[in-house]
C-alpha cells in the first residue's frame, strides 16, 4: 500500500484474499488467532501459548498496511500496454494467491507459489482455510496445463523451467504424504501435533524439537476443522463439500496434517 500512497500505483489482489482481509479489519491484530486455535486443537496448547505471548508483545497492528486494494483479480488476461499477462489463481500459500504468465515471452511470475529451493508456508492466514495443502497441490497441477516457462519467483534465483520445478515439488509432497501416512498408521489415536513430532523436517531432516516456535507452528498446524484426532474416521462435517479427489481423500486419511517442509 505504500506504493499506492507514495506513487499513486494501483494495487490489485487475488479475489480469494478478500475474506481474510475483512477478518483482519474485524480482529485488528497481527496475532495469528486462527492458527493458534488450530494448534490447540492439534494438542499443542503450550506451543500456542508461547507464540501468543510473543505475538502480543510484538503486536502493532497498523490498519493502513491492510487497506482494500483498488480491484480484485480473477482468472483472465491483464493488458499492460506493451505486454499481456495471464492471471492464474493458485490458492494454497494464501487463498487469493495468483501467478502471472507472459505467454509471448514464456515467463512465469510465480510469486510464492513455485519457489526454486523451498516450498511456501501453506494456509497461514485468517478465515476458514479449507484444505490449503490440497489446494496448493491442485494449483501446481494446474500450471502443468500451461506451456513451460522461465521461472521468476518471489524468493530465490530466477531461471529454470516451471514444469521441472513443479514436478519436483509434486514428487516431494507425495513422499511427505507417504511419510505422514506411515506415522499415522502406527500411531493409533495420536493428535496431529504428536504425529508432527514423530516426523523429520526440512531438507536437513531436523527433529521437530529442533525447530523454532514459528516453524513448529507451521509443522503442527492441521488442515481441516472440526478438530479430530489423527487417523480417526472423518465424519460428515469434516468432509462435506470437499471435492473427492484422490489426493484430498489421502490427505484427510493422513490426519489433515500440513506436509510442507519447514525450510
Amino acid at each position: 500500500m505504500r506504493l499506492r500512497r507514495e506513487f499513486g500505483a494501483r494495487v490489485l489482489l487475488g479475489r480469494g484474499e478478500r475474506e481474510g482481509l475483512q477478518w483482519l479489519h474485524q480482529v485488528r491484530t497481527d496475532v495469528p488467532l486462527t492458527s493458534l486455535r488450530e494448534l490447540v486443537s492439534a494438542g499443542e496448547s503450550a506451543l500456542a501459548e508461547r507464540i501468543r505471548h510473543y505475538a502480543r508483545a510484538q503486536d502493532a497492528f497498523d490498519p493502513s498496511s491492510w487497506e482494500e486494494p483498488d480491484g480484485w483479480l480473477e482468472a483472465g488476461l491483464v493488458d499492460l500496454g506493451g505486454r499481456r499477462l495471464r492471471v492464474i489463481p493458485t490458492p494454497g500459500h494464501t487463498r487469493g494467491h495468483v501467478v502471472f504468465l507472459d505467454e509471448a515471452e514464456r515467463l512465469l511470475f510465480a510469486g510464492d507459489h513455485v519457489l526454486p529451493h523451498i516450498t511456501p508456508s501453506i494456509g497461514f492466514e485468517l478465515a476458514d482455510r479449507g484444505l490449503p495443502l490440497a489446494d496448493f497441490l491442485d494449483s501446481l497441477d494446474l500450471l502443468l496445463r500451461y506451456p513451460d516457462a522461465r521461472l521468476l519467483p518471489a524468493h530465490g534465483d530466477a531461471g529454470g523451467g516451471s514444469h521441472r520445478r513443479v514436478a519436483e515439488l509434486l514428487a516431494h509432497h507425495a513422499d511427505r504424504l507417504d511419510d505422514c501416512r506411515a506415522v499415522v498408521e502406527v500411531s493409533g489415536g495420536a493428535t496431529a501435533g504428536e504425529v508432527a513430532r514423530r516426523l523429520v523436517w526440512t531438507g536437513r531432516r531436523r527433529r521437530f524439537s529442533d525447530l523454532d516456535d514459528f516453524n513448529q507452528m507451521l509443522a503442527g498446524l492441521r488442515d481441516r476443522r472440526p478438530p479430530r484426532r489423527a487417523g480417526a474416521p472423518a465424519g460428515p462435517a469434516s468432509v462435506g463439500g470437499v471435492r473427492r479427489r484422490g489426493r484430498r481423500t489421502a490427505h484427510r486419511r493422513a490426519g489433515g496434517l500440513h506436509l510442507c517442509p519447514v525450510t
